[in-house]
């Protein structure tokens, strides 16, 4: 969930969606040519240097030349987010790697990671002649498939923890909260692509835009352990909840899927741990950080595992390395929960500054190869 979240951990930990996208940083200048896009980003311009390009694949070559973190958005003119990259430091370059239909685009950077963006448009023209494996194909059928299945799976487990919210009992709502949660996590890149789902359902505080009420889980989360209360208010964003992700359960399946948008999706999930659940901003009065940590790797892995034919095809070594980290970091996982079936995790709270920095190696150590992986199946 997009919020107001560079801190040192971040820094340290931070390393995005439909249609398109893989991102990695960038260790050479991007070559001018017709499929490339360089944008220069500050504190207060976004500078572009082509706003025509030909359908396929395209590269956003990003340097931040501001003094502030920013992030970079490719948008249909609806605001739906084509690809995007977070978390580009003052003075860093980054490319992202996009695959484009014909149409007319936006372009944005935000500095400070706030508001509508610094825009800029960008024109699709013909049509991509790139062919494409039967198998990935399948693969975002699959993929398609699951992303539903984790919304469908969603709204009984939120309908158990908002009727225990409309009842009045804490003990149980508490319960049913983390659980609630979990297909979100697992699928959220899919979501966040729709643009107006995911302020309402999952914003933090601090990622609240001037004069947006605050809705959905968080608010909620804060009333459940910080204020120890439900109220009129608290059963009214109960039944707001239950609605808006109702509305994202009937959307999922018109969400444009790609094998790239898949592999950056999969980079984004871990993006958000590092962004959120490893530094302990996401649950913070809960800190039932470790389930959405979870089920992100597990959205993460789907993804990956789906599209891992293709890419041992083009990126044995890659492929080999992936598979070593996903390992890796669900063992290190497994240390903080005695049932490996279960998603009862130890309170976040309890995580020690040594424990917490370990598990932002071991997501940096997957980000760095997953983050190569749409390169690799569109090779």
């Amino acid at each position: 969930m997009p919020a107001a979240r560079l801190t040192v951990v971040t820094a340290a930990a931070t390393l995005a969606a439909l249609t398109v996208l893989t991102g990695c940083t960038e260790k050479s200048t991007a070559e001018d040519g017709d499929h490339v896009v360089k944008v220069t980003a500050t504190d207060e311009k976004c500078e572009t240097s082509k706003r025509t390009i030909p359908a396929g694949h395209v590269e956003l070559a990003v340097e931040n030349k501001g003094s502030k973190v920013t992030e970079v958005y490719l948008l249909f003119p609806d605001d739906r987010i084509v690809s995007e990259r977070e978390n580009i430091g003052a003075g860093t370059k980054q490319r992202l790697t996009a695959e484009v239909k014909a149409g007319d685009y936006q372009i944005a950077c935000k500095p400070g990671m706030k508001g509508k963006g610094i825009r800029q448009p960008l024109a699709v023209t013909g049509k991509s002649t790139a062919k494409r494996d039967p198998r990935l194909d399948r693969a975002v059928a699959e993929y398609r498939e699951y992303a539903q299945e984790q919304a469908d799976a969603t709204l009984p487990k939120v309908k158990v923890f908002t009727d225990a919210i409309q009842a009045g009992d804490l003990t149980a709502a508490q319960a049913a909260y983390a659980p609630s949660r979990i297909g979100w996590e697992r699928t959220e890149p899919v979501a966040e692509s729709f643009g107006d789902i995911d302020p309402l359902v999952d914003t933090r505080a601090d990622g609240l835009e001037a004069g947006q009420k605050w809705t959905g889980w968080h608010r909620l989360e804060k009333a459940l352990w910080q204020d120890k209360k439900i109220g009129a208010e608290e059963k009214t964003l109960a039944a707001q909840l239950v609605k808006d992700l109702t509305d994202w359960q009937k959307r999922v399946g018109t969400a444009d899927i790609t094998p790239t948008s898949m592999a950056n999706g999969a980079k984004e999930l871990l993006d958000e741990v590092a962004t959120g659940k490893v530094t302990g901003e996401e649950d913070r009065y809960s800190h039932t950080d470790l389930v959405d940590f979870k089920a992100n790797v597990e959205g993460a892995q789907e993804a990956y595992t789906l599209l891992r034919p293709i890419a041992q095809k083009n990126d044995p070594s890659l492929v080999t390395e992936l598979d070593k980290q996903f390992a890796a970091l669900d063992t290190l996982l497994d240390k903080y929960r005695a049932d490996k079936a279960s998603y009862d995790f130890v309170s976040y709270d309890k995580v020690t500054e040594a424990q917490r920095k370990e598990l932002s190696d071991a997501v940096n150590a997957l980000a760095e190869p997953l983050s190569k992986l749409a390169a690799a199946v569109v090779k």
